[in-house]
């Protein structure tokens, strides 16, 4: 909900739990920018099998295929209450928030921001996908889990809990990259504790949004992500920018 006595800007559509916080990586990246931003919003959280009925009623344009989803209708999307603008998919609606609530500024792409999200998407990416796909199940309700599981299951050609054969081996493998991801998040460790320095950047979101998201749905999964120089200074940074989660 919004700020009591304060008029929503923002009706954010977020990923229901069982939790009732908010527990997607995606739609973090936009809370965070919300919270940081102090826009006013407020949150409808939506389970799963009702995201594209309810977009689409909304009168939302599906995904275009070379957008990368898998499927038409998805969170995080917001209505800007003002114009009466509906916004989906995480990168359009930081664009949107960013230009429309410039103050205080936070830098969507910079040259370091680019390539730790490139390197933690390709280098981390897949291995927190797998750790936590199957745990994901664990939060979501009956009806919403059992969309997950067939709609995951379909796609991937195999049960969930196959995703899990051999994850300790996976978690050795990635061993490096982590570490080189989290050198270069202290590289600007001098100027301040985010990775361009004194204020945060949008690349920070990405990487707190997953972190969160990770441990909302499995505090061990977090708790080995963290454990590498970098991952924890940055989560704790953006702590205060995580505090309203619903």
């Amino acid at each position: 909900m919004a700020a009591q006595g304060v008029e929503p800007e923002i009706v954010l559509y977020d990923l229901a739990c069982t939790k009732n916080v908010c527990f997607s990586p995606v739609v973090w990246r936009i809370r965070l920018l919300l919270n940081y931003k102090q826009i006013p919003y407020r949150t409808i959280f939506l389970e799963m099998p009702d995201i594209e009925p309810t977009l689409k009623e909304l009168g939302l344009a599906p995904h275009h295929l070379a957008s990368g989803n898998l499927r038409e209708y998805t969170v995080p999307a917001i209505r800007h209450v003002p114009t009466n603008k509906y916004i989906m998919d995480s990168l359009p609606i930081a664009q949107f928030l960013e230009s429309t609530y410039p103050d205080p500024p936070v830098p969507l792409t910079s040259e370091l921001g680019d390539e730790i999200v490139l390197k933690s998407r390709s280098l981390v990416g897949p291995l927190i996908q797998k750790s936590l796909m199957l745990r994901e199940v664990g939060i979501l309700s009956p009806r919403s889990g059992e969309y997950f599981r067939r709609t995951r299951e379909h796609r991937l050609g195999h049960r969930l809990e196959d995703l899990l054969d051999g994850e300790e081996e996976l978690w050795n493998a990635a061993d490096d990259g982590r570490r080189v991801i989290g050198e270069l998040m202290r590289a600007s460790k001098a100027d301040g504790p985010f990775l361009l320095g004194a204020r945060p950047s949008y690349a920070d979101f990405f990487i707190a949004a997953s972190l969160q998201s990770a441990r909302v749905i499995d505090e061990g999964v977090f708790r080995r992500t963290i454990k590498y120089p970098g991952y924890k200074e940055m989560y704790e940074a953006c702590l205060p920018y995580m505090e309203r989660k619903d």
